[in-house]
């Protein structure tokens, strides 16, 4: 490969979208429109449209969506020369409405069994396609797609020498787990990364509580575990040094649950401790950093795709070496992006604009509001902090 190596790669499957023209059940939608989704190349396109170097790897058909997947990715400024093509399998493809998907309104269908992006595994993922970058960013649908994709989640999240900073998203997608075991994998493959993000909500439903705190005693390997959502707020928890922003090779380090016991009383800090204001308080003896920023007030035109943006966000403020607040304060704002946009991707707001706000004292935070249109606006603060 020539030119510099990628800040970050992202590894996974990405699937031709059909969006629905209209609201409603898939049964009374009469034409749809095609788009690309799937949340590594998500988080890829919008890093790479933030400025930073980054490169998908995955695998497509040799059919035209395959085609339309890798130029419309590659068109975001996004490396794709890993990207793989098979023969034999197909390009994935999925179906969805508009309705919020955590609701019961949601529907959405794949057409990804078998796909080529399944056949991923050890042998057909080189490793030398992956790990030259800073960050190595893997989500938990990867591992519900075959048992070749669950290998090589093992495979890429093992010690080794030189590793990048293994950036994991939990991405709990039910619906893809056919036989069950989602909480045990996802709770292992967390346990072997160094930064995590994962939602309250998926955390309720996969391991029994919402609370960061109790989420933490759970995962305690990470350097950085980000749960989102938690009572309004996100919060971070981090070991001093553990993330200067600046991600190097990672060492041999151990994970799993035998090697680094978890329980709550080995780890201080509880949600209530650590009240939802945006300075960082370091707990009880040797503790994390524990940082907690609530989200912005949005008026949201679509929620697929936020919690892609936010991942998105926070990494690119991570290889900034920014400060735990910040990176929280630009992942909530591109999600913000993505929440007043159609569509699974959304252009992140201009570096600039997104500094100023993340920048805002905890009173003009607080008071920000955002809607369709607010990452074209100006930079002037007044233009961007709207107030009932």
């Amino acid at each position: 490969m020539t030119g510099p190596p990628p800040e970050v790669v992202c590894v996974g499957e990405s699937m031709v979208a059909f969006l629905p023209s209209r609201p409603g059940r898939l049964a009374d939608v009469p034409a749809f429109t095609r788009a690309i989704g799937g949340a590594e190349s998500n988080v890829a396109c919008a890093l790479a449209a933030a400025g930073h170097r980054v490169r998908w790897v995955g695998r497509v058909g040799t059919d035209g969506f395959g085609d339309h997947l890798t130029d419309t990715i590659a068109a975001y400024g996004v490396d794709v020369g890993s990207v793989r093509r098979d023969p034999h399998r197909p390009t994935g493809v999925y179906f969805r409405t508009d309705a919020d998907r955590s609701t019961a309104a949601h529907e959405v269908v794949y057409y990804r069994a078998g796909s080529a992006a399944s056949a991923m595994s050890p042998r057909t993922v080189p490793y030398d396609t992956v790990a030259d970058g800073r960050i190595l960013h893997l989500t938990g649908i990867t591992a519900a797609l075959s048992d070749g994709c669950r290998a090589l989640l093992y495979d890429l999240t093992a010690p080794r020498p030189g590793r990048p900073l293994i950036s994991f998203d939990v991405n709990h997608r039910p619906a893809l787990w056919h036989a069950g075991g989602a909480a045990e994998v996802l709770l292992d493959l967390a346990r072997r990364a160094d930064l995590v993000l994962v939602g309250a909500d998926e955390a309720e439903r996969l391991w029994g509580t919402a609370d960061p705190a109790e989420v933490r005693a759970l995962l305690p390997e990470p350097a950085t575990l980000i749960v989102k959502g938690g009572e309004g707020l996100t919060t971070a928890f981090e070991r001093p040094g553990a993330a200067s922003g600046h991600p190097g090779t990672v060492s041999e380090r151990p994970g799993t649950a035998s090697e680094r016991p978890g329980t709550a009383s080995e780890r201080p800090g509880t949600a209530s401790e650590h009240p939802g204001t945006a300075s960082e308080r370091p707990g009880r003896g040797a503790a994390d950093a524990v940082t907690s920023v609530p989200a912005p007030r949005v008026d949201v035109l679509a929620s697929v795709g936020a919690g892609d943006a936010f991942a998105a966000g926070f990494l690119s403020a991570t290889l900034r070496g920014l400060a735990p607040r910040a990176r929280l304060r630009h992942g909530h704002l591109a999600a913000a992006a993505a929440l007043t946009s159609p569509g699974d991707l959304a252009a992140p707001p201009r570096r600039a604009h997104a500094d100023l706000l993340a920048a805002l004292d905890d009173d003009a935070w607080g008071r920000l509001h955002l809607g369709p249109g607010w990452t074209s606006a100006g930079t002037e603060a007044d233009e961007e902090v709207r107030t009932p």
